[in-house]
């Protein structure tokens, strides 16, 4: 495992004999103490000598895996080599275990992720005058804000929603069921999309507890969504090749380059496992509360309390 008395030497040494800005040393650090979480949720015994190139090998298929963006990658990447490279200089290892690898060998097929300010975009290019504007509206909070796979979404249930305790119940896969932290601001978006356009709608009775219906009063299709999306992007002027998923890559993204806990997002994002391990630690929802408050771009950006939207009974 990686002993923070060591990290707190090199973050020394980049300061006093490199140089570098804070800047550049909070990024070091932020990189370096991703790590260290990852490890010690996979391996407690790993000492730091043990650890091998197939270890941060693993370590980049997971922030794949979570959906981390290639140059998020590609910056990590290159604190952790710059780390092991001090080790092995200041001999506290005998073999750089990072000196072989290469952006190129992490690559796969990247997912794009997009910038804040694209995801704002697309939401301020939704027409709330016309039909269905609302709807689209909380269709993009909803998986930027919560993470929300698309079977997710299209799954998401009015009863789903406590809106008193600020929680979204989701049924993931496997049929396992997770709670998710929802801003005020998201759930405003829900509210004025239930009150207003759905309220006026004609809907199906198998669809009268399902969020997001469509102008034939049932549920949305996977392929609508993507619709919805791609028009988004066109109409913001974003070039790049994106889907639901890519929102949610950016929920992930974000929540990890501002700083937060890999476990909080692994479990809201409904992933079982870090890297190769099985890991079965319970986190309090309060604290995945604090985690999304302090760390997601969007979250309570926002938008006043909403006294008057319905609290969920269960």
């Amino acid at each position: 495992m990686l002993d923070k008395y060591i990290i707190k030497h090199f973050l020394d040494y980049l300061r006093l004999e490199l140089s570098l800005s804070d800047n550049s040393i909070y990024a070091y650090s932020h990189d370096i103490e991703i790590f260290r979480q990852y490890l010690n949720e996979t391996d407690h015994s790993l000492l730091l000598n043990q650890i091998k190139q197939e270890d941060i090998e693993l370590f980049f298929k997971y922030l794949y895996d979570l959906g981390l963006s290639a140059s998020s990658q590609a910056r990590i990447l290159s604190g952790i080599k710059k780390f092991f490279s001090y080790l092995s200089q200041e001999k506290i290892i005998t073999e750089n275990p990072s000196i072989l690898l290469s952006s190129p060998s992490i690559g796969r097929n990247l997912p794009d992720v997009l910038t804040y300010n694209e995801i704002s975009s697309m939401i301020n290019n939704i027409d709330l005058s016309l039909p269905f504007g609302h709807r689209n509206k909380a269709i993009i909070e909803v998986l930027y804000g919560c993470g929300l796979r698309v079977s997710e979404l299209i799954s998401l249930k009015i009863s789903d929603i406590y809106n008193k305790d600020e929680f979204i119940k989701v049924i993931g896969k496997g049929n396992k069921e997770r709670l998710i932290p929802i801003g005020k601001g998201i759930l405003k978006s829900i509210y004025l999309y239930i009150e207003g356009e759905r309220n006026i709608q004609i809907i199906n009775k198998k669809n009268t507890d399902t969020l997001f219906i469509n102008k034939r009063g049932t549920g949305l299709s996977r392929q609508m969504i993507y619709i919805i999306i791609r028009e988004l992007a066109q109409k913001s002027g974003i070039k790049k090749k994106i889907g639901p998923h890519t929102l949610r890559h950016s929920f992930a993204t974000h929540l990890i380059e501002g700083g937060a806990d890999l476990r909080a997002i692994q479990q809201m994002l409904g992933h079982s496992s870090i890297g190769t391990t099985e890991i079965y630690t319970h986190i309090s929802d309060q604290y995945l509360r604090e985690v999304i408050t302090e760390f997601h771009p969007r979250y309570n950006k926002e938008i006043e309390i909403i006294s008057d939207y319905p609290e969920n009974q269960q």
